[in-house]
């Protein structure tokens, strides 16, 4: 699994974040098969800035709370992990405090998955959508939805500077019900 941020004691509260972004091999972005819209925008600052990787730009939100940010897919992915670029430093009360992750087949059915705290976040936040069940290490899906619900400082708008959606790489073996990680192991994995 990658690098997650420091949680705190308390459930679902999460301090601090990553000055780099690290992810684990086994791990796959998503984001590039979906289609991304969102709530709100002030002009200069939609829905592209979440995905140029530059950590200069960011989304602003124009309106009422809940923010929202739509992730849609065209078939069901398997998803993991959920990253936030978020500055407290620079953006204070646009940071959000409040979030909550949705999924399910489209806007129709979403089912709240994840819901958490973020205190003072500076840098990349990891946000897991695994489950309580030590099985449940993904999140089979076609629509994720990430919901702002709340600010620090009580702000009305939001920035969120990039978003990355991982999930698990596909087997390179077809019929193969386990993963070789290491060339040497690969190169005698099949019978001729």
């Amino acid at each position: 699994m990658a690098t997650e941020s420091s949680e705190s004691e308390e459930e679902g509260k999460i301090r601090g974040g990553n000055e780099k972004l690290i992810v684990e091999d086994d791990l796959r972005e998503m984001g590039k098969n979906a289609a991304w819209s969102v709530s709100s925008c002030k002009p200069g600052n939609g829905v592209n800035t979440l995905r140029d990787d530059n950590l200069e730009t960011y989304w602003q939100s124009d309106g009422l709370q809940p923010h929202l940010i739509n992730i849609q897919f065209q078939k069901k992915v398997k998803l993991q992990l959920v990253f936030l670029y978020v500055d407290f430093k620079l953006d204070e009360s646009y940071t959000p405090s409040k979030i909550s992750i949705r999924a399910g087949d489209g806007f129709h059915n979403l089912k709240e998955i994840k819901s958490v705290e973020l205190v003072k976040p500076t840098g990349w936040v990891c946000l897991s959508l695994s489950g309580t069940d030590p099985r449940e290490t993904f999140v089979n899906t076609f629509m994720l939805q990430i919901a702002i619900l709340s600010n620090h400082l009580n702000g009305r708008d939001t920035h969120i500077r990039q978003i990355k959606v991982y999930g698990p790489r596909p087997n390179p073996i077809p019929r193969q019900t386990f993963q070789f990680t290491s060339m040497e192991f690969l190169t005698y994995s099949t019978l001729r």
